[in-house]
């Protein structure tokens, strides 16, 4: 459903509407820029590469289990493996990514100890996890997290100086799910729900600086340095 929107929407209401994915698409696209180029930047959990062309200045190397999603094409992987152990050789990365794939790992705090294993010293992670989110591309979908959880998990596998930004608040989430509640309604009943769920789903989002904690929120964006 969020596919057929991404590619229908122009970019200020895809912006407004799927605040969440273009908030992680901005976030990767500032990590890459404070990246020196050459850097060697794994993208573990990669699945179709949709952030491959952020990191052209790079030495990118994606790796996936592929077993996410079935219609999905794994064939550009570099590498399919375990995340939770990664055929990488020890401190041969300068940065890695992991965007919403944590939760679809069995041992997510194995996988963290992993790809900090495979960092050099200093090397850094940008890392995407949901809160409230659907269930998806079941049955490889086990965890959510929050902010307290993710935090623990990143200190546990060895990183440092860790950031975690919610991804908007109570308004934002609620304007997702009305989106959501359009899946419901075949046909063309489709159109008659749109007239009830569109209309709130648009303003709700106004109202989202009411939330300052963010404590409702569909995930986090979070960045953290490996020990020195």
């Amino acid at each position: 459903m969020y596919r057929a929107l991404e590619q229908g929407l122009p970019g200020w209401l895809r912006r407004y509407l799927l605040h969440f994915e273009t908030a992680i698409e901005e976030a990767a696209a500032a990590f890459s820029s404070s990246l020196p180029p050459g850097s060697r930047i794994l993208d573990a959990g990669a699945g179709e590469l949709p952030y491959a062309h952020l990191f052209g200045a790079h030495r990118y190397v994606s790796v996936d289990l592929g077993i996410g999603n079935a219609q999905w094409d794994y064939s550009r992987l570099s590498c399919i493996a375990d995340l939770g152990a990664l055929p990488l050789a020890a401190c041969s990365f300068d940065a890695c990514l992991n965007i919403v794939t944590l939760e679809h790992v069995t041992d997510p705090a194995r996988v963290l100890r992993e790809i900090c294993g495979v960092l050099r010293p200093g090397g850094k992670i940008f890392l995407v996890v949901p809160l409230e989110w659907e269930v998806h591309q079941a049955p490889h979908d086990y965890f959510r997290y929050t902010c307290h959880g993710v935090r623990h998990l990143l200190r546990e596998a060895g990183f440092e100086s860790i950031v975690v930004n919610p991804c908007g608040g109570y308004f934002r989430l609620m304007s997702r799910r009305l989106l959501n509640g359009l899946q419901f309604f075949p046909g063309p009943f489709i159109l008659l729900a749109a007239l009830f769920l569109v209309p709130p789903a648009l303003a709700l989002p106004l109202l989202d600086g009411l939330d300052r904690n963010h404590d409702f929120t569909l995930g986090y964006l979070c960045t953290a340095s490996k020990h020195s």
